[in-house]
């Protein structure tokens, strides 16, 4: 019996389906998609990234990502939160990222509030929502949810902190992208088993 969640590539690995046949996707699925990421600038980029996304596909951000890291200055809140009305009009003009205000302003004000914690504590605050480590992987991305009480939380509580752009939806698929949940399928290569 086949899952039709899961996908051969031509290298023979299963990969789940969402990762299609473009190279990039599958590198994405196979190197960093469901891998533990720490750190405040690390965890802050993805914040940022998640945020333009929404509404989008993630394949156009991830596209668009080393533009971003550029646009950006590598996604440092120390150098973003100084960002002033005119860097807003400057990224409004870069057709190599997603050109829009309430994004844009959101990750400039998301640094400043980076910048009031003190060095780890975004890290530590994002990783406290990560639910018990799941033992077996889901069957099928049928079960993959949008939302879970462990985002809601999270969306809610930097959102008190002062974050924006931070909704439960997008705070999930954070949540999957740097590891703090494990939405490998069963047959996918990189899905966790029992041991």
């Amino acid at each position: 019996m086949t899952n039709a969640s899961v996908i051969t590539a031509t290298d023979g690995r299963g990969r789940c389906a969402w990762a299609g046949t473009d190279a990039e996707y599958q590198r994405y699925h196979d190197e960093e998609w469901g891998t533990a990421l720490h750190g405040d600038r690390a965890l802050y980029e993805k914040m940022s990234l998640e945020g333009f996304q929404a509404g989008l596909s993630w394949i156009t951000i991830l596209r668009k990502r080393p533009a971003f890291r550029e646009a950006f200055a590598g996604f440092d809140p120390e150098v973003v939160a100084h960002f002033s009305d005119a860097d807003v009009e400057r990224l409004m003009q870069n057709a190599g990222i997603v050109r829009n205000r309430l994004k844009i302003q959101a990750a400039i004000s998301n640094a400043r509030v980076v910048l009031e914690m003190a060095p780890g504590e975004l890290d530590e605050l994002m990783w406290s929502f990560a639910p018990a480590v799941r033992t077996h992987p889901l069957a099928t991305l049928a079960e993959v949810p949008a939302v879970t009480p462990e985002s809601e939380a999270m969306s809610k509580t930097l959102r008190k902190c002062g974050f924006r752009f931070v909704g439960a939806t997008t705070m999930y698929a954070l949540m999957q992208s740097s590891g703090m949940v494990d939405d490998h399928v069963v047959g996918c290569w990189r899905a966790r088993t029992a041991h």
